[in-house]
Formats: structure tokens, C-alpha cells, sequence
């Protein structure tokens, strides 16, 4: 193709774009929630997750008593004081390959967001990161007066200063591109519990 046929087709490209429009402005009401804790939890159990509640550390560690795949689990690692135990000291682990045996971790989070029951996480909190992808069973910890209602509430709350990590992360790793057949545990935990402190 000469140049000049090239430019024809590029020209002609550019006569068929659309107009631009004006972004739209993000000043309006978003959704909001009375109760964002039972909105958490309603969405987080529609995507493969699960919640439980309670008043204190003591409270939700009886809870997991519950949970088959922390009664279960073998090799297990909290970072949350008062709530599940630890088999081996996390900070001993230099190579992130070492958590592949890890049935449970139960690690903090920054807070959650109701409308989608998404949780944010940063490596501020839990080291190494691979730790959210890697282990079997995955528990989140959040308090329920940190459970925004919506995604603009979140991402104005967000602050990327000294971490070098961060993501929203919502219920258990899942696909639905297999012969159009819902996975849960695909690529990542098989599981999510989600502690609500409060």
C-alpha cells in the first residue's frame, strides 16, 4: 500500500468519528446506604463471599470456629491480634514462593465499600503482598464504621503515599469464560470470609 493510499483511508477514518462530549460532572448525589454494614455483607455474599459479624476480637475469633475452612487449615498466618492464630512467623518468609502451603490468613483492612463490597488493601498492612493471591483460604478484617457506601466516597478517602501497593480486592478469585460455567477459586483464594468488628 503506497502512502498515498494510506492517507486516503486514515483521512476517511477521521471524517467518521464521533463528536466529543463533555465529560459528565462527578458533583451529583451518589448512592448512599443506612445500614452500609448489611450492604456489605448482602453484595459480599452475592459474589461467592462470606461475613461474619461481632462486637470484638474475642467475638469473631469464635465465629471462625464456624468456618470449615479455617477449622481445617493446617498452615495458618493473622496479622489481627485476638483473631485466629499463627502456625509460622510471617516475617521469617524472604521468598513469597514460601506461602504456596498456606491454607489460612486472616489479614487487616484499610475499610470497605458498600455498594460493592469491595475492600482496599495496601502492602502497608500486610507484607509480602503475594499473601492475598497465593493463600488457599483468604479472611479480611474490616471495622463497620469503615464501610463507605460508594466507589467516589472510596477514592476520595484514598491516600498512595509510602505504600507501593494497593487494590480493591471483592470476594474470592472466580471466572465465568469457561464454557460459560462460574469457577470460584480459579486463580487465586478459594474462599473469603469477611470479619465486620462492630
Amino acid at each position: 500500500m503506497g502512502t498515498t493510499s494510506k492517507n486516503e483511508i486514515l483521512g476517511s477514518i477521521r471524517r467518521q468519528l464521533p463528536q466529543s462530549a463533555a465529560l459528565p460532572a462527578l458533583d451529583e448525589a451518589w448512592t448512599t446506604y443506612p445500614d452500609r454494614p448489611q450492604q456489605f455483607a448482602d453484595v459480599l455474599t452475592s459474589v461467592g463471599g462470606r461475613v461474619v459479624r461481632g462486637p470484638d476480637a474475642a467475638a469473631l475469633d469464635a465465629q471462625l470456629a464456624g468456618v470449615p475452612e479455617w477449622t481445617s487449615a493446617k498452615k495458618t498466618v493473622s496479622l489481627v491480634p485476638g483473631i485466629g492464630r499463627s502456625t509460622f512467623d510471617l516475617a521469617t518468609i524472604t521468598d513469597p514462593h514460601d506461602l504456596a502451603d498456606v491454607d489460612f490468613a486472616i489479614v487487616p483492612v484499610e475499610f470497605g465499600v458498600a455498594e460493592n463490597g469491595a475492600v482496599w488493601v495496601t502492602d502497608a498492612l500486610v507484607r509480602p503482598r503475594a499473601l492475598f493471591f497465593i493463600v488457599q483460604h483468604l479472611a479480611i478484617v474490616l471495622r463497620a464504621d469503615q464501610i463507605l457506601s460508594n466507589m467516589h466516597e472510596a477514592y476520595a478517602r484514598l491516600s498512595l503515599g509510602s505504600e507501593q501497593f494497593g487494590m480493591f480486592l471483592c470476594g474470592p478469585s472466580k471466572t465465568a469464560d469457561i464454557e460459560q460455567s462460574l469457577v470460584i477459586g480459579a486463580h487465586g483464594p478459594r474462599s473469603l470470609t469477611a470479619p465486620v468488628l462492630g
